[in-house]
């Protein structure tokens, strides 16, 4: 899977199980940091929500989901 292709579930994900707007998802999401298997063998992606903290909450809570069925990403 493909940082794109990830941070594009995450953001369905959240508008299916939360509703809202897609566009205010995105932004409270950003974009997905990759990070060298190197150093981050287990998961080399991360991200840092910036919305307020019930969205926050929503996000952290889906993206420990998502660390489990997509813990490697490739870039694109």
């Amino acid at each position: 899977m493909t940082a794109s292709e990830l941070q594009d579930l995450i953001v369905s994900t959240l508008l299916r199980e939360h509703g809202g707007l897609r566009r205010r998802w995105r932004i409270v999401v950003g974009s997905l940091r990759l990070h060298d298997l190197a150093t981050h063998a287990h998961c080399n992606w991360s991200l840092a929500p910036s919305g307020d903290y019930r969205e926050n909450d929503r996000v952290e809570r889906l993206l420990d989901r998502m660390r489990l069925d997509h813990p490697i990403v490739t870039p694109g």
